[in-house]
């Protein structure tokens, strides 16, 4: 299976999604985003299916790749930066490269990862090094001495130290040597949280600040909640929830939060792509804001995302912004590869989709172009503003067919469009896109 994925990435390196899930030809938990050199790097960890035995209902991980963007919307796969294979104390076979971070530092970029040492129990943390965030990284010979547990993240504080946080039985901060792989004080755990079972800490600094973000349990599945400080170490105080668990009971979730052109932007994943085996889980973003005190806007999770989409490509629209909700069900494409997507379902004359941000440019297309079928026939119609751009009809066959319209009326810059059923009882609808 590993080599199938390589091969897709081989092949789609610029690979073009702009909706929930971001990267949709393999599975990308944990996403750490970070902003380098102009762009967004997303440094998650890669879900597999397990060639072993011992794994087949668990985590299975064995290496990380690394995905830059400039819009949030085409984003680029580097393929593999590190392998279980290529580091020396990880034992080779234990598929526990589990959730990353990576930060720039005294002219380097530093990648820290969890995995089990060779002929231990329980995981460590470790440390690669490049010159460029997608590498080539390098990793030391050894894990960071001190740090039993998963989930590092560091945090470069505007005084010029740096804090590593890490989970295992409760959440752990230490400030770093500036070598950044080693420790200078003793760990010390964070208190002041809830109850219950917490992992993934995320800590950023905003306006003096300082925000220890964490997936925590509160009743069955994970919540992502935060709290907040004046100090990089704390004590930190419990202010509340950023995401409220999943409505499909995902286990888990794992998350960043970054700013990047004057907008925050919450990364997450989900079970998208693997709706019955919640452990192959795929990235996500959604827009955050904050309180004028600032506390944290609860994120409610979308299937829009984030971005502008350009009109010229293939649109997803079952990843809407707003649905009529009576007469439209999303479903897969083909429920057996759940990475071919989804589909819209138009069951009644009136029911409609909405997708947002779709830039026509300073030229307006001429027609449109829909994948389209229906088993009794039907009439569907695209709108911008409440007016109408095209119309097409759609045999009654019960077959694919990639339908051609006239585009009737004029339409450039960014609109929002509305695709309806404007007759017949059925009709689905794979993607559209204007040309």
């Amino acid at each position: 299976m590993k080599h199938l994925y390589y091969l897709i990435a081989l092949l789609f390196p610029g690979y073009l999604f702009s909706q929930n899930p971001i990267i949709n030809h393999c599975f990308t938990a944990d996403p750490t985003a970070r902003v380098f050199e102009g762009k967004v790097y997303m440094y998650p960890s890669h879900d597999i299916v397990s060639p072993v035995e011992r794994l087949k209902d668990w985590f299975c991980m064995e290496d990380y790749h690394v995905y830059s963007s400039e819009n949030l919307v085409d984003w680029t796969d580097h393929g593999v930066i590190l392998s279980q294979e290529n580091v020396l104390w990880v034992e080779p076979e234990s598929y526990s490269m589990w959730a990353p971070d990576c930060v720039f530092k005294n002219g380097k970029y530093y990648f820290y990862f969890p995995s089990q040492p060779k002929g231990q129990k329980g995981f460590s943390v470790g440390v690669a090094v490049a010159e460029h965030p997608a590498g080539p990284f390098f990793p030391d010979p050894e894990p960071i001495e001190g740090i039993s547990g998963i989930d590092p993240c560091v945090l470069n504080d505007t005084d010029g130290k740096s804090y590593i946080y890490w989970s295992g039985k409760g959440l752990y901060v230490a400030q770093l040597k500036d070598n950044m792989r080693e420790l200078s004080t003793a760990p010390v755990q964070i208190k002041g949280l809830p109850d219950g079972f917490k992992e993934g800490p995320f800590a950023f600094e905003r306006d003096g600040k300082y925000y220890l973000t964490f997936p925590w349990v509160r009743k069955n599945t994970e919540t992502l909640a935060y709290a907040m400080s004046d100090n990089p170490t704390g004590p930190f105080e419990f202010k509340g929830i950023i995401m409220d668990e999943s409505p499909t009971e995902c286990w888990t979730n794992h998350h960043s939060i970054v700013e990047y052109k004057g907008q925050w932007y919450l990364f997450y994943h989900h079970n998208d792509y693997s709706p019955h085996f919640d452990k192959n889980r795929s990235a996500r973003i959604d827009s955050l804001f904050f309180n004028a005190d600032g506390t944290i806007c609860k994120v409610h999770p979308t299937l829009r995302g984030v971005g502008i989409t350009d009109a010229r490509m293939k649109i997803q629209i079952d990843r809407y912004s707003e649905t009529s909700r009576r007469g439209v069900k999303i479903q897969p494409v083909d429920s057996d590869n759940m990475f071919e997507g989804w589909k819209s379902c138009f069951s009644s004359k009136g029911a409609w989709l909405k997708y947002n941000n779709v830039d026509f440019g300073d030229k307006s297309p001429e027609e449109i172009k829909l994948r389209v079928r229906s088993v009794n026939g039907g009439k569907i119609g695209v709108l911008s503003a409440g007016r109408k751009l095209a119309e097409a009809e759609i045999p009654a066959d019960g077959t694919w067919h990639i339908l051609t319209a006239p585009v009737v009326t004029p339409v450039t810059g960014i609109s929002n469009l509305e695709v309806s059923l404007i007759a017949g009882k059925d009709a689905e609808t794979d993607w559209l896109e204007f040309d």
